[in-house]
């Protein structure tokens, strides 16, 4: 039995009955709910369960496997620091490489005997009177936790526009997130609509085995040339026996990544040198004039996502692959109808649009204090105190929540740091026998009015484009961190009591008596908790 098989077996593991009690329940099997479980343990701490959806553990590397799907960034920098892998095959991984990789930390930290597999959350509700999270699961189980950790990420539902006839189309029609395998491509007429970091990846693979493929471009993307090789037998063997020098590597890509913070936060002109290497690549590839204009933005490198690919450019060149820009403007049952009227035949449409990333959370999923759901309380953009935690709901901590996505290095770094947050929170509510703790309205929007103003010089405020890192009602950046990620580790190296909330005793005996009602506001984004 292959390690995939045996964290499937699981999913019926005991103490997954209706009614299960848990000091802490974690939400998702990515990259921070098995980082979130492993340092639990690590800790010391057992009274834990991690409810996945699914029936098999890896979060979006599980959920993502179209053709050609891989990291963009360094495998060295994109896996745990506890967990060093010194048999990468590859400097970027592919997809089943990171999945099993994955798979390989739950058995080798011992999480199985904690996954809840199947267990898809339909409501969290704040229990005021109880001090406690109610879990009500799709499949009918119920669960009580005292804390809840989400590792649901903001990646994970797929954005696809509404185009008018869509439904009438006669076709195979899905997202890159959920690749149809058994549709045969080959000999068919193919429209991809959207230039995502998945498309990048995925057209390349098919445009040699279809018919003929249009590619639905809106905005052209920056794209640089991808530094990936195997990694060598000798390299392999090196880490295993000397693992520090697998410790030097991975720190070398992370300064050389953390250096390219300066240009994205601080002084963009320094992208323009970016820019003309992209330049110079893209008129290397692409010899055609009219399709290298259709190719080259119009906005600053880095405005939105920076995209990497040796052979995208390659299978836009082919004789069989049109790059279509007038505009969509709707669909029929066999074909694509553009703005200029003009009509394209086509056999299947899919969709390389990428993901609502600034709607990390759907409607009726998390409730919190007095029945507000967290989609109300982000009204004006989501927002949280150091990406984790949410005024109004107590001991709620969110992994990869918003404004600590990156554009420049490893989000497993960002994850490790909102861990530590997590479990210093734990060890001081232990300590002080605090039942609950809910951060202060006035350090969670003092916190976001201090990082909101560091984007105003940013290249993702001053770049010229729209981009999904941005709320499509008010412009506002909710998603990334506008600084080193250094910073964001200091920041959140301690979890500062005054900052929160805090009550001993069930809210209704004691109803708004917190021990802490005053307390520090949280210092500069510079200082140690901003």
């Amino acid at each position: 039995m292959n390690t995939s098989e045996k964290i499937d077996a699981t999913r019926s593991a005991p103490g997954a009955a209706s009614g299960e009690h848990c000091d802490v329940a974690i939400i998702g099997t990515g990259f921070s709910g098995i980082a979130m479980g492993v340092r639990l343990k690590q800790a010391g701490q057992h009274d834990f369960a991690i409810f996945e959806k699914a029936h098999a553990v890896g979060g979006t590397w599980r959920d993502n496997h179209y053709p050609g799907c891989a990291c963009d960034v360094q495998s060295h920098v994109y896996s745990f620091s506890f967990a060093p892998n010194p048999n990468w095959s590859r400097m970027f991984s592919p997809q089943p490489e990171i999945r099993a990789y994955l798979e390989a930390c739950v058995a080798r930290f011992g999480l199985r005997e904690h996954l809840r597999l199947g267990h898809e959350l339909q409501r969290a509700t704040w229990m005021q009177q109880a001090n406690r999270w109610l879990l009500e699961m799709r499949n009918g189980k119920r669960v009580q936790a005292r804390v809840l950790v989400s590792g649901m990420g903001g990646l994970s539902t797929p954005a696809i526009p509404d185009i008018e006839g869509l439904d009438t189309f006669e076709g195979p029609v899905f997202h890159s997130q959920q690749w149809n395998h058994e549709m045969e491509l080959t000999g068919k007429r193919v429209a991809v609509v959207g230039t995502s970091a998945s498309a990048i990846q995925f057209v390349p693979r098919i445009a040699s085995k279809v018919a003929h493929l249009d590619v639905y471009q809106r905005t052209p993307p920056w794209i640089l040339p991808k530094p990936d090789r195997p990694v060598t037998a000798f390299e392999r063997w090196i880490f295993r026996r000397l693992p520090f020098t697998q410790l030097l590597a991975r720190g070398g890509i992370y300064c050389m990544l953390e250096a390219r913070a300066i240009g994205f936060t601080s002084y963009p002109w320094m992208m323009r040198i970016v820019e003309k290497f992209a330049r110079r690549y893209l008129a290397k590839e692409v010899g055609d004039v009219a399709l290298r204009d259709k190719l080259t933005p119009n906005y600053t490198i880095g405005c939105k996502r920076v995209l990497m690919s040796n052979d995208y450019f390659k299978a836009l060149v082919r004789p069989n692959v049109d790059v279509v820009t007038a505009g969509i403007e709707r669909v029929e049952q066999d074909a694509v109808v553009l703005k200029d009227g003009t009509r394209r035949k086509v056999d299947c449409i899919i969709f390389g649009t990428g993901f609502r990333a600034t709607d990390p959370l759907p409607r009726g999923v998390i409730v919190g204090s007095h029945g507000v759901d967290i989609v109300d309380a982000w009204k004006d953009g989501a927002e949280a105190y150091l990406g984790a935690s949410v005024s109004g709901f107590p001991n709620l901590f969110l992994l990869m929540g918003p404004n600590t996505g990156l554009g420049h290095n490893s989000m497993v770094y960002i994850i490790e740091s909102q861990v530590a947050y997590v479990l210093d929170a734990l060890r001081r509510m232990h300590q002080a026998n605090l039942q609950a703790v809910d951060v202060r309205e006035d350090v969670q929007r003092s916190f976001n009015a201090r990082l909101q103003g560091k984007f105003h010089r940013s290249v993702w405020n001053s770049g010229g484009c729209v981009s999904w890192y941005l709320d499509r009602r008010n412009g506002k950046n909710t998603t990334l961190w506008p600084g080193f990620t250094f910073q964001f580790r200091r920041a959140t190296s301690t979890f500062a009591v005054e900052d929160y909330l805090s009550w001993s005793e069930p809210e209704h005996e004691h109803e708004h008596e917190y021990e802490h009602e005053q307390g520090g506001a949280g210092s500069d984004l510079q200082g140690a908790r901003a």
